[in-house]
């Protein structure tokens, strides 16, 4: 049984609309209903379509935007103002790792609003004396649970890798991340467990407008520094054949969030995968990237790269321009590293961002379909879309956004036409892989 065909509770009583107050206290509406978008107008939930709020996740306040809930009585979206001394706001959850959302919240927005922060915001209500979201795992994977995260241990892994690695540029930017960002990948690391990120390049052929390494128009801040100086070959497979060594079944990763793209680098990646594999035949290495230099792929492979996630927000090229924003590269490069991966034997997984209203279409579903048929592909990356929907729909192609018949009824549908192909959340090891494709005879 997969992640998402787990049985959750369902809400007893009727879920109701959150709301903030401007000092943060966030309280339920007494008589509007929880409303919710999925590219559409605002709607209430249907039944079964919410579960209770994951552990480890959050609640945000939406600052410059109306809530919205349901009125029982007529069944319609209405929107609250709060009380008569203060303004009310909107709420969303953000959704523990491995948690994919259906349904953004719904508020109205007022002229003042500001650009929200560069996080994905699932709608949520109140019922039973607990939180409620639309959303599933995607992945039982337990290796960013926040709760299996202990500070003190984090920082003994920093002291002994620091002392096993002393100056390795890639250890020393991952401290950063663990201590300062809280990154999990790097955490991980740190506390010599699943997988290892490798953070390497300075720059990136892509402007994503979400990208959390670089925000050159003033919307938002990026969350994130870049690395401010590649590492050598030998840094890097010092850093990562230690890592696999130490870890049964590790995976190691070029091309993280605190980084641009890894194959602007060259020659680096392919040095630094034949520099690993001459330390050790162990271990998946694994990057993460936009697919946008289809020959350093393949010189990856011919020195032993075993899996790639490539970072889609979508399968139709006009909407990918759209987010990506590409520069010396297109749309057809992504699927020939793709291609690539596939005339390699390799394995092949995509970094789908989800947005309901875009990926639950019609156009999308089909687009992805002929994607997947041409690069078939092992896997599917559930990911959500970290940005402020409003300003996602901006920049799309006017009509594209619209009522989806839902994130659920997607990844069925998926299923049913490709058997073999897997959804999730993070890059599997290689034995994993190999035995997915066992069971499917491929």
């Amino acid at each position: 049984m997969s992640a998402s065909d787990r049985q959750h509770p369902t809400p007893r009583e009727p879920v109701r609309m959150l709301y903030a107050r401007a000092d943060g206290a966030i309280l339920d509406h007494p008589g509007l209903g929880m409303a919710m978008r999925s590219g559409g107008e605002p709607r209430a939930p249907e039944r079964g379509e919410l579960v209770p709020l994951p552990r480890g996740s959050d609640l945000f306040l939406l600052p410059g935007r109306r809530p919205v809930g349901i009125d029982p009585r007529t069944g319609r979206a209405r929107a609250f103002d709060g009380d008569a001394d203060e303004d009310a706001c909107a709420v969303a959850a953000f959704l523990a790792p491995a948690w994919t959302l259906h349904a953004h919240p719904a508020w109205i927005t007022r002229d003042d609003a500001p650009t929200l922060p560069l996080y994905a915001y699932c709608a949520v209500g109140f019922a039973d004396g607990r939180f409620w979201v639309p959303a599933e795992r995607v992945d039982a994977d337990v290796r960013q649970d926040p709760w299996r995260f202990e500070r003190g241990r984090i920082e003994a892994g920093v002291a002994t890798r620091r002392r096993e690695h002393p100056g390795n540029l890639v250890v020393e930017s991952l401290v950063r991340c663990a201590l300062e960002y809280n990154c999990r990948a790097a955490q991980n690391y740190f506390l010599g467990r699943h997988e290892a990120p490798v953070p390497t390049s300075i720059a990136c052929n892509s402007r994503c407008l979400g990208c959390i390494s670089l925000q050159s128009d003033g919307n938002f801040p990026a969350s994130h520094e870049r690395v401010r100086r590649a590492p050598t070959p030998d840094e890097i497979a010092e850093m990562a054949a230690a890592h696999i060594g130490r870890v049964r079944r590790a995976v190691v990763s070029f091309g993280q969030g605190c980084e641009g793209e890894p194959l602007l680098g060259g020659d680096l990646l392919p040095a630094a995968v034949r520099a690993i594999r001459a330390r050790t035949p162990r271990g998946t290495i694994n990057v993460n990237t936009n697919g946008s230099l289809p020959a350093v792929v393949d010189a990856m492979c011919r020195e032993g790269l075993d899996a790639i996630r490539v970072s889609i927000n979508s399968a139709r090229r006009e909407l990918y321009d759209a987010y990506y924003r590409p520069r010396r590269y297109t749309f057809d490069d992504v699927v020939e590293t793709l291609r690539v991966m596939r005339r390699h034997g390799r394995f092949r997984s995509i970094n789908y961002l989800v947005f309901p209203g875009v990926t639950d279409t019609d156009a999308e579903f089909d687009a992805l379909c002929e994607f997947i048929r041409e690069t078939d592909l092992d896997l599917v990356q559930m990911r959500n879309l970290n940005i402020d929907p409003e300003y996602y729909a901006s920049r799309l192609p006017d009509g594209v956004v619209r009522e989806g018949f839902g994130i659920g009824a997607f990844m069925r549908r998926l299923r049913e036409r490709f058997p073999h192909l897997h959804f999730g959340y993070f890059n599997p090891p290689r034995e994993r892989y190999a035995a997915w494709r066992r069971r499917a005879g491929r």
